[in-house]
């Protein structure tokens, strides 16, 4: 089983989605943490820009106008970080920092109060200002630039902006770390998975178990496999047992009833009766024989597949014909596979037979071999197929439809087990590709590894 895409690995969307969250986190607090800076500095503005208008305030108090265009034309002559206009009662400038009231701009209220502050965008910058009617009809504007606001402002989201980066990359760092762990271990079970799924079920993790959960669920697959082992070998001894001792004294039956005289027509149906019976058992060994073997490399050796299957075809192309079937060879040559000679042609046989067992006249039969990796077998019929509710269980033992047995199709149901051990056998994947009509038994070999000589 090959491993999952990287974006579909649960590890790495886990490790994504805990970096997304921190660095959701870190930037809801950056959020915050911003909010409270440019507070506390609109704040430190407004304190600065009260100040101002207090000392102001207790000018206006002494020599009213006098006192503040004086103030104010003294400060103009060094200009800092304010802003200061006063007007006539005409609207001409008497004293400021600009040369001009700005537009658009309108006193709001009487006296030196904060409030309301406006803030106003001034020849490409903000300024926080008070504008006022003082007493007699003279506007006063106050005023404090917000640049020095606006730049810690901004350096401070390039500090942020660059943390955030930093986040980022060291929680991508810490979760493709914690990821790769966590793959790591997972992929030991993957890894035991496949070769369990494959039918080796004596497979087991080498090393020592951690005391982690990892480590639990570890020697928990190692106890459910070991459980599978020991109810699995327990099955096939008694499917083999019940087999032999059956089959003994069904030969001896059989050997007595050549005796029997008198009744040759009851005596002649007993034994069809046993040799079906015998041929079942013979057939459940097989099977047995062919699953306890599953997964196991021993015996297998490079098979020309191609001349294995033309061999089956000949013997099995006159029974299509003399049934009136259609029938057709598509065989690649040279198809080696590692495997067993006598199985495969004992599962191709198994294949051919029970199509022609199904199909009537007019029918077509075609056997179908490509290479290729892997390199793939079909038999293909055009008969009536299976329905619908057997195909999940086509493969099973004693499985028979209810239509076969209305028609008095004979058989028992175990030739496609057969066929599904055999595969499983070879490691070989078996399916029933949808067609419209008939059925497709689709076998995928895997490449024989290395090169040798070929069999048979």
């Amino acid at each position: 089983m090959s491993e999952a895409p990287l974006r579909a690995r649960a590890t790495l969307r886990l490790a994504a989605v805990m970096a997304a969250a921190v660095a959701l986190l870190a930037l809801l607090a950056m959020g915050l943490q911003y909010r409270l800076v440019e507070t506390r500095l609109m704040q430190a503005q407004r304190t600065l820009l009260a100040a101002d208008l207090d000392g102001l305030a207790a000018l206006y108090d002494q020599r009213r106008i006098i006192a503040l265009r004086e103030a104010i034309a003294y400060r103009a002559a060094a200009p800092g970080g304010e802003m200061l206009v006063l007007l006539d009662r005409q609207g001409k400038v008497l004293a400021g920092t600009r040369a001009d009231w700005p537009e658009g701009l309108v006193a709001q209220g009487q006296g030196f109060t904060i409030d309301p502050a406006q803030e106003v965008a001034l020849d490409g910058a903000r300024w926080l200002v008070v504008a006022r009617d003082l007493p007699g009809g003279f506007p006063l504007l106050v005023g404090r630039s917000l640049a020095p606001v606006d730049a810690t402002l901004a350096a401070l989201q390039r500090g942020m902006l660059g943390l955030l980066a930093a986040l980022l990359l060291a929680g991508a760092g810490v979760g493709w770390l914690a990821a790769r762990w966590v793959m790591g271990r997972i992929g030991r079970l993957n890894a035991l998975a496949d070769r369990v799924a494959a039918g080796d079920l004596d497979a087991r993790l080498t090393g020592p178990r951690s005391g982690d959960e990892f480590g639990l669920l570890e020697t928990h697959v190692h106890a459910m496999l070991d459980r599978i082992s020991n109810l699995n070998r327990a099955t096939h001894r008694l499917s083999d047992t019940i087999a032999h001792e059956m089959r003994t004294p069904l030969n001896r039956m059989l050997q007595k009833l050549s005796r029997v005289e008198g009744q040759d027509d009851l005596a002649a149906d007993l034994r069809a009766e046993m040799r079906q019976a015998i041929r079942v058992f013979d057939s459940l060994l097989d099977i047995s024989r062919a699953e306890a073997d599953q997964g196991q490399g021993g015996g297998l050796v490079p098979v020309d597949l191609s001349t294995v299957a033309q061999e089956v075809w000949e013997l099995y192309e006159p029974l299509a014909e003399d049934k009136g079937l259609q029938v057709g060879l598509q065989v690649a040559p040279g198809v080696q596979v590692l495997g067993d000679r006598n199985l495969l042609a004992q599962m191709l046989a198994n294949l051919l037979d029970n199509a022609i067992k199904y199909c009537s006249a007019g029918d077509r039969l075609e056997l179908q071999l490509a290479a290729g990796d892997p390199a793939l077998l079909r038999v293909i019929d055009t008969g009536p197929g299976l329905p619908d509710g057997l195909k999940d269980a086509a493969f099973d033992r004693f499985t028979r439809a209810e239509r076969d047995r209305a028609r008095g199709i004979q058989g028992h149901g175990l030739g496609l087990a057969l066929v599904r051990a055999i595969a499983l056998r070879h490691g070989a994947r078996l399916s029933l590709p949808a067609v419209g009509q008939g059925l497709t038994v689709e076998i995928a070999f895997p490449r024989a590894p290395g090169e040798g000589g070929v069999a048979g």
